[in-house]
C-alpha cells in the first residue's frame, strides 16, 4: 500500500520541479523519505520553526558565508528531520552549491538538490501540497473501507481465520495472531513463505517489544496490538511492515519510518473484531436450548446474577435451589474423528453428543440444565435432592449414556442399505435432522420443552461407531469422556463444579484409562495445567515467572538456561544430580544456576520459589503441547 505522503523522489518527478532541471548532489540514499510539507526559507536559523518531514526550498541568499555556518545549517536541518533541501541556483550560488554544503549533506544522509533553472517556488508548493491532499484523501477512503469491512465481519460473526485473512488482504502484509505465551493461533503470510514466517516464532516474538498497547517496533518491523475485551487480554495481533521485498531504500537505513496510519487503524479494528467474535457465540438452536445454554454460560462466566439463573431455571421446570448440584462435562476424546471434515460436520457431531446426553439424563431420571458449552463439550448441572445419591446418579448417567450411544450406533444402517425410519417418521440416517435438533440438550424429566422427544438416530458421528461397538468407551474416534466436578450445596458454588468438570474432561483426554466417570483425584497437576493451557491467567503466570529467562534464551539460544533450570528442579533441587542430568560439569552447572537466579531475581534455594518455577515450567510445557 502506498504511503500517505509523497517521497522526495516523487516530488522531483513533478513537472514544476522538472522545469527547474533538478540535480541531486548529495544524500541520494534518502530520496525515498516522505515529504510531509514544503517550506520556503531564506534564513539560516529556520530549523527551530520546523517539525520534521518538510522539504525546504531556498535560493541561499540568507545562508552563512563561512564553511562552519554552512555545516551548522545542514546539521540543524538533519537533526530536526527534514526530508530534503532544494537550492535554486542563480542568486547566491551560480555554478553549484558549495562543496562544504554537499559534503555535510552527504555525511548526514540529507538529500541536497540543485535547481539549475529559475522556478517559481509557489508552483512547486502547490503541486506537492495537491499531491499530499490527494494521498490523504486516498488514505481516508482506505480507512473508511477498513471500518466497513470489519463492521461487516463483526455483524457476520466471522471466525478468526477470516478476520486475519481480511487484514492481510487489506494491508498486503503478513499477519499473525498469537496468545500470551507466544503460540500462534492463526496467520496469513500474504503470499510469502509460511515456513519462513513462523520458523522459530516464539523466540522471534519475544524480541518484539513495542512500547504501548498498539505500537510499531522498528527493530523487528512489526506493528503490534493487544487483543482482548472487558479488561481481559488474551493475545497479540502482529502485522509486519513493510513486507519483505517491498522495503524502500530509505526505510532500510531509516528504521524509524513507521507504517501508514491506516495500518494502525486496520490492526486495531481487526483486534476489536477478534475480541468481539470471542465474546459472541452464534448458534441456530431452538429457544429452549438457547435458554439452557444461556443459563449454563451465565454460571460459567458470571454474566447474570445467580438468583436470576435460579429463577429462570425454575421457570423451565428445573429446580436448582436447595439441591445438591454436580457439574458434568461430556466430550469426545478426539477433536477430529476420521472421516469428518469441516465446521458443519463438527457441529453435527456436537449436536449428536448433546442429544445423547439429554436422552441419557432422561433415562437415568435426573433433573439438570444441559447444553453444549463450547465447540467440543456438552455440560450438565445435575440437581439432586439427596447428596448421598451423587455417586449413584453419576453411575446411572454414565451407564445410560453408554447404552444410548451404543443403541444409536447399532441401529445405524450399513453402507449401501436403504435407510430405516424411526417410528416417529424421522430419517435416522440424516445427520442433525430437524427432529433430532429438537431433542438436542433437552433436559431429562423436566426440560421445559413440554414433550419427551422420541429416540432417534444420532447422526454422522454415531454412524462411524460401528455395529456392536461401544462408541462411548476406549480411545477410538467415537470414544467419549464423562467428567464430574465436586458436588456443591448452593447455586453460587455451581460454577466451581462446572469449571472443575470441564478441566477434568480436558485433562482426561491424555489418560488412556477406561473409567465410567472421571473425577478430580484421577488427574494430576500436569493434567490440570494442560487443560488450563488456554487460560490467559495461566499464560500470564508463566510469563511472569519465566518471561525474563525465555527472553534471555531467545537472545542466547546456545545456552538453553531453561533446560538447566528444568534439570535442577526435576532432580529435586539436587545440584549434583541436576548437573549429571544436564550433561554438564558441576562448576558449569552451578554457574548457570547463579545466572538463572540473577535473570529471574529469585533464590533457587527457596522451596517456595522453586515450587513456583516448577509449576510454571509444567504450565509452559502444557501451553506448548497441542
Amino acid at each position: 500500500m502506498a504511503a500517505v505522503f509523497p517521497t522526495v523522489r516523487e516530488v522531483l518527478a513533478l513537472d514544476p520541479v522538472r522545469h527547474g532541471a533538478p540535480r541531486v548532489v548529495a544524500g541520494d540514499e534518502g530520496l525515498d523519505r516522505p515529504v510531509r510539507w514544503v517550506h520556503v526559507a531564506e534564513v539560516p536559523d529556520i530549523a527551530t520553526l520546523l517539525g520534521g518531514g518538510e522539504l525546504v526550498l531556498t535560493t541561499g541568499i540568507g545562508l552563512p558565508g563561512d564553511d562552519t555556518g554552512l555545516r551548522a545549517f545542514i546539521g540543524d536541518l538533519a537533526d530536526v528531520g527534514v526530508s530534503g533541501l532544494v537550492v535554486e541556483l542563480g542568486r547566491r550560488y551560480v555554478s553549484g552549491v558549495p562543496r562544504v554544503m554537499a559534503a555535510a549533506a552527504e555525511r548526514r544522509g540529507l538529500p541536497l538538490v540543485e535547481l539549475r533553472r529559475a522556478t517559481p517556488f509557489v508552483r512547486i508548493t502547490e503541486a506537492v501540497h495537491a499531491l499530499i491532499v490527494d494521498a490523504q484523501l486516498t488514505e481516508l477512503r482506505a480507512t473508511e473501507e477498513i471500518h466497513q469491512r470489519f463492521n461487516d465481519l463483526s455483524v457476520e460473526g466471522a471466525d478468526a481465520a477470516e478476520v486475519i485473512r481480511q487484514a492481510a488482504e487489506l494491508s498486503g502484509c503478513p499477519v499473525v495472531l498469537e496468545n500470551l505465551s507466544r503460540q500462534v493461533l492463526g496467520y496469513d503470510p500474504a503470499g510469502e513463505s509460511a515456513e519462513l514466517l513462523l520458523d522459530g516464532w516464539e523466540q522471534h516474538s519475544r524480541r518484539i517489544r513495542p512500547a504501548g498497547r498498539t505500537a510499531y517496533d522498528p527493530d523487528s518491523g512489526w506493528l503490534v496490538t493487544t487483543v482482548g475485551a472487558r479488561g481481559q487480554d488474551w493475545g497479540r495481533l502482529l502485522l509486519r511492515w513493510p513486507a519483505s521485498g517491498d522495503v524502500p531504500s530509505a526505510q532500510a537505513v531509516e528504521p524509524s519510518v513507521g507504517p501508514p496510519t491506516r495500518l494502525t487503524i486496520l490492526i486495531e479494528r481487526a483486534a476489536s473484531t477478534l475480541a468481539l467474535g470471542r465474546l459472541i457465540r452464534r448458534d441456530a438452536e431452538g429457544l429452549e436450548r438457547q435458554i439452557h445454554r444461556t443459563l449454563l454460560t451465565a454460571l460459567l462466566d458470571h454474566s447474570r446474577p445467580v438468583d436470576e439463573v435460579g429463577l429462570r431455571a425454575k421457570a423451565l421446570g428445573v429446580v436448582l435451589d436447595r439441591r445438591h448440584l454436580v457439574g458434568v462435562m461430556v466430550r469426545h476424546r478426539a477433536d477430529d474423528p476420521a472421516g469428518e471434515a469441516g465446521p458443519e460436520a463438527g457441529q453435527a457431531r456436537l449436536r449428536d453428543l448433546s442429544e445423547a446426553v439429554g436422552q441419557a439424563l432422561r433415562e437415568a431420571k435426573l433433573t439438570a440444565l444441559t447444553s453444549a458449552v463450547d465447540d467440543n463439550s456438552v455440560g450438565a448441572l445435575l440437581a439432586l435432592s439427596d447428596p448421598a445419591a451423587e455417586d449413584r446418579a453419576l453411575s446411572a448417567f454414565a451407564s445410560a449414556l453408554r447404552r444410548v450411544r451404543l443403541d444409536a450406533g447399532a441401529g445405524r444402517p450399513a453402507p449401501g442399505v436403504e435407510p430405516a425410519r424411526a417410528t416417529s417418521g424421522v430419517d435416522v440416517s440424516r445427520p442433525a435432522s430437524d427432529a433430532s435438533r429438537a431433542a438436542v440438550g433437552a433436559d431429562p424429566v423436566r426440560t421445559g420443552f413440554g414433550v419427551d422427544p422420541p429416540r432417534v438416530g444420532l447422526g454422522v458421528e454415531t454412524a462411524r461407531a460401528g455395529v456392536g461397538v461401544d462408541p462411548s468407551r476406549g480411545a477410538g474416534p467415537g470414544a467419549v469422556i464423562v467428567a464430574a466436578g465436586s458436588g456443591v450445596s448452593t447455586l453460587r458454588e455451581a460454577r466451581r463444579s462446572l469449571v472443575e468438570a470441564r478441566q477434568i474432561a480436558e485433562a482426561a483426554r491424555r489418560d488412556r484409562r477406561d473409567l465410567p466417570v472421571f473425577r478430580l483425584p484421577h488427574v494430576g497437576l500436569a493434567g490440570l495445567l494442560h487443560l488450563l493451557r488456554d487460560e490467559p491467567r495461566l499464560q500470564t503466570f508463566v510469563e511472569r515467572e519465566l518471561g525474563a529467562l525465555l527472553e534471555y534464551d531467545a537472545r542466547h539460544p546456545r545456552e538453553r538456561l531453561l533446560d538447566t533450570l528444568r534439570a535442577y528442579l526435576e532432580q529435586g533441587r539436587n545440584k549434583s544430580a541436576g548437573a549429571a542430568a544436564a550433561h554438564l560439569s558441576r562448576p558449569a552447572f552451578y554457574e548457570r544456576l547463579a545466572r538463572i537466579a540473577r535473570i529471574l531475581d529469585v533464590d533457587l534455594d527457596s522451596v517456595e520459589a522453586s515450587l513456583s518455577l516448577h509449576v510454571a515450567l509444567l504450565a509452559l510445557e502444557a501451553v506448548r503441547t497441542p
